[in-house]
């Protein structure tokens, strides 16, 4: 009987033993297939600076979600990173050779830099898999990304419309004012509105790039004409020290000197300047699209009902047109020189994902300007911006200075300008930049 107990005992260990076994067994193989499906995903990883709670910066952040959800078989790693902390971050791990497979770059130095480190690869291929998202691009959406003949760096995701003229149609009306179209007639509208106690201008330039990207280089095209400037950028057969320049600081200076500008310009920010004009202190302001989104968001339908938007006034004997806003090709996705094979094929999808007509139109629809002819639905747009969405695409653009000099020109022209407006010489501001844009094109 005891040894009948015993083995009895002894089958059912092995019947136990061999369920877990085979248990066991089932589950490393289930393991297996999940990490074999792990394994088989593509993996790639985007970088941009949307981090914000803004419209814009939430339109690309659920463009790329969008893509996450129609592509399961694509691991998306993407970070967010913080607008101040986004320059530096990338220029570390580019130095390390690290960098993400797509990453937002800006047009001008930045993207110039990582090219000539061979730190980029066209997009080429995938502007001629879709020619008609190419062709929908607004004249010159590329010229700041084609750093080889017929090869395409990157698809503009915005566009970088730096210099309108924003006015209070109420002041000007109240005070018989007529909205400049010459610079004479500015002249007269700064007189007039001193005056009366109000700041012509509104300014913030606690920032010193704000009145180089805002005001100078629209300024000084309508003075030099865009082909003299770019020979000076480039150092070939113009030069900053030329006199139609020292004229260009000149007219500059004339704002300064004619107080078009509120007291204390250099002292107070952009944001700051954004709502002294908002709150009826300023009849004018010249800035750029971003202050669309910010009045926007800040201010009252009451405030915003007069605002109106044109272009800066032209300039009698100029070389340059009126009717031209500064700006170009606002950042965009690269590809990073290192992604190759499924990685790029993946990389090269969600370029076309978030920079591709939908993702055009949306960024469009978040009250942003895009170098791309999109049919905008009005009721998803504030009025100004939809006024001055079709100024932009029905004007000239012409080049903002720290987009063509190099970082040493910028940083000197930018600081210059605050110099003029503390009383500084025109003749003393060219030549300082003439010698960093000479120093930086070794010319």
């Amino acid at each position: 009987m005891k040894k009948r107990l015993v083995f009895i005992t002894t089958i059912i260990l092995m019947i136990a033993l061999l369920a877990t076994a085979c248990n066991n067994s089932g589950n490393k193989e289930q393991s297996n297939e999940g990490n074999k499906s792990s394994e088989e995903k593509t993996k790639i990883s985007i970088w941009h600076n949307f981090a914000g709670d803004d419209l814009r910066a939430k339109a690309v952040r659920d463009l790329i979600d969008k893509y996450k959800e129609e592509h399961p078989d694509v691991e998306v790693d993407a970070q967010a990173i913080p607008v101040d902390g986004y320059r530096q971050r990338l220029s570390t791990v580019a130095a390390a050779n690290e960098m993400p497979d797509v990453f937002f770059v800006y047009a001008g130095s930045q993207s110039q830099e990582f090219y000539d480190a061979d730190k980029l690869q066209p997009i080429t291929e995938l502007m001629d898999k879709y020619p008609e998202w190419k062709n929908n691009f607004l004249a010159g959406a590329f010229d700041r990304y084609e750093f080889e003949k017929g090869q395409i760096f990157t698809a503009p995701l915005g566009m970088s419309a730096t210099s309108f003229m924003y006015y209070n149609k109420d002041l000007f009306e109240k005070h018989s004012v007529k909205v400049p179209t010459t610079w004479e007639e500015m002249m007269a509208a700064i007189k007039t509105f001193n005056d009366n106690g109000i700041t012509p201008i509104a300014l913030g330039n606690k920032a010193p790039w704000v009145a180089q990207s805002t005001i100078i280089g629209s300024l000084a095209d309508r003075v030099t004409g865009t082909e003299w400037f770019l020979k000076a950028a480039a150092q070939d057969g113009a030069s900053f020290t030329d006199p139609v320049f020292i004229d260009a600081l000149g007219k500059y200076k004339e704002l300064v000197d004619n107080k078009a500008f509120q007291d204390g310009a250099n002292s107070i920010d952009n944001t700051q300047a954004e709502q002294y004009f908002i709150q009826g202190k300023a009849a004018m302001m010249i800035n750029g699209a971003w202050s669309l989104t910010n009045l926007a968001a800040s201010a009252t339908p009451e405030q915003l009902a007069p605002i109106e938007v044109t272009t800066m006034p032209g300039i009698e004997g100029g070389a340059g047109k009126a009717n031209t806003i500064s700006g170009g090709a606002g950042a965009g996705f690269a590809l990073n020189k290192n992604t190759k094979g499924a990685q790029k094929q993946a990389a090269l999808d969600l370029i076309y994902a978030v920079s591709g007509p939908d993702g055009q139109k949306a960024i469009a629809e978040s009250n942003s300007m895009v170098m791309y002819k999109v049919e905008l639905d009005k009721s998803k747009v504030s009025p100004l911006y939809f006024k001055a969405y079709e100024l932009a695409v029905n004007s000239e653009i012409t080049p903002v200075y720290d987009a063509y000099l190099s970082a040493e020109a910028g940083e000197v022209i930018n600081n210059g300008l605050q110099e003029l407006m503390m009383g500084g010489k025109p003749e003393d501001v060219a030549k300082k930049l003439q010698d960093a844009q000479a120093r930086s094109t070794k010319k």
